[in-house]
């Protein structure tokens, strides 16, 4: 049993790493890839990877792994959401900076908590609450437009509409994240990209240029189908709520990855706001580390 629960959170610690990739990455592709063509060549260079991946496993995978009937609103939801999300965060990354859309991330951590706690009764200890409290905090001090102004800015409130969206689907994935890891990635991927990239041509985006297709597929490969496959993976064994902890790391890498390659500067409200968010995710590691487990299975 420890060691089931060591190498999920390996794969937790993974999924964070890959993803923390994304903004970063893609705000320097954004000023050549329209905000939705980008998240639909995310979503497909996901399916794509993970689907040549699938093509060597399935013979080994038993059917009781594979996707019935009855998983099927999950599925539709898990895409549907995957849809939506990515559009609302390339938005928020081409309106904002990159290292507030990255910090901003970890507001997923509040939203896949609370609907893991209201409607698939997942339990959240008091560390898990304080957590929440820091994060939301913070989340709500990166929001504000800056320069002492109690205008919220656009890009921020897209990137949590985003998180929002994330964490409903980070539920519906836990829901099958007993079936095959595969065939999740692969149908995720390609279903949310052609959505996307449906809305893309919907809106009259420009296609984007095919120097630029290639590393965005690349970057979506790794920044979310790695990301999602070691998620999912870690999902089986931690649940939705503690994936979600251990995945708060992502956002603090994005943001040094935005001020080392991006050279975006520091300001005082950005400073604090980090601070703040520090303390949330130290309580949300310490919890998801107590030798007592805080959270049960949904039933």
């Amino acid at each position: 049993m420890k060691n089931e629960k060591a190498a999920a959170v390996c794969y937790a610690i993974a999924a964070a790493v890959f993803y923390a990739l994304n903004v970063p990455c893609s705000k320097l592709l954004l000023d050549k890839i329209t905000p939705t063509f980008m998240a639909a060549l995310l979503y497909l260079g996901a399916g794509a990877g993970v689907g040549i991946m699938y093509l060597f496993h399935h013979k080994h995978e038993a059917q009781t792994e594979r996707l019935e009937k009855k998983d099927l609103p999950y599925t539709v939801g898990m895409v549907l959401l995957d849809i939506i999300a990515p559009i609302l965060l390339m938005l928020g990354v081409k309106l904002g900076t990159s290292a507030n859309a990255s910090l901003l991330g970890n507001f997923e951590i509040v939203a896949t908590t609370l609907i893991a706690l209201f409607i698939f009764k997942e339990k959240v200890s008091r560390k898990l609450w304080v957590a929440i409290g820091l994060i939301t905090l913070s989340s709500i001090i990166l929001s504000f437009g800056g320069e002492d102004s109690f205008t919220f800015s656009v890009g921020s409130l897209l990137v949590l509409g985003a998180t929002a969206c994330w964490g409903l689907e980070n539920n519906c994935t836990r829901s099958i994240s007993d079936k095959s890891t595969y065939q999740i990635v692969t149908i995720k991927g390609f279903g949310s990209g052609t959505g996307s990239f449906i809305v893309a041509v919907i809106l009259g985006e420009k296609l984007p240029e095919l120097r630029f297709i290639l590393p965005a597929v690349l970057l979506g490969f790794v920044a979310y189908g790695l990301s999602i496959f070691t998620y999912i993976r870690a999902q089986k064994t931690l649940g939705a709520a503690k994936t979600s902890a251990f995945y708060a790391i992502a956002p603090f890498i994005g943001a040094m990855l935005s001020f080392i390659f991006l050279r975006e500067s520091l300001t005082i409200t950005y400073m604090i706001a980090f601070v703040i968010m520090v303390l949330g995710t130290v309580f949300v590691v310490s919890d998801t580390l107590s030798t007592n487990d805080s959270m049960k299975e949904p039933e």
